[in-house]
């Protein structure tokens, strides 16, 4: 979800801009890359990284740098196009899918790699920076679809009566 949740706060905090201006949003989101991807091909290419450790540890690593690349591209798209297609919505909607479960599997899996703290220091610690951002990311999702929901009932019910 962590994914998930940069795009959609790329997608927010763009659409405070003027259209005209929002290409240089594109500076922002470069710095948002840096700051995410960076650390993770660090770790990815240490040499300690690729330790023994009893957990997927580095191809969980591996899966969340790809799903970041996807991130950054959805950040793009969304940040430069208005309105924003219904097919990519959708394509987006989909990928947080994907990035819930693998929040999910870097979260159980970081959460029995106790051990993997000595091998693969670096590596693990990342996992839990990431196992965090995505607990947070799945509170704000669920807080957000929460008041979409609380939002969106009342109208329905009128609708009815």
């Amino acid at each position: 979800m962590f994914h998930y949740a940069l795009v959609y706060m790329a997608y927010f905090f763009s659409r405070w801009l003027p259209r005209n201006q929002r290409s240089k949003f594109q500076i922002i989101n470069v710095v948002f890359v840096m700051l995410v991807v960076i650390p993770q091909v660090y770790v990815l290419t240490r040499l300690r990284s690729s330790r023994y450790c009893r957990q997927p540890l580095l191809s969980n690593l591996s899966a969340s740098i790809v799903l970041s690349f996807i991130a950054i591209g959805f950040a793009v798209i969304f940040t430069l196009m208005d309105p924003v297609p219904q097919g990519f919505r959708a394509a987006y909607h989909l990928f947080g899918l994907v990035s819930f479960g693998q929040g999910l599997y870097t979260i159980i899996v970081t959460l029995t790699a106790a051990t993997c703290a000595k091998t693969t220091p670096e590596l693990y610690y990342l996992s839990l920076i990431l196992s965090s951002a995505c607990i947070l990311s799945i509170a704000f999702v669920l807080v957000k679809g929460g008041l979409w929901v609380t939002q969106r009932l009342p109208s329905v019910w009128s609708e009815r009566q």
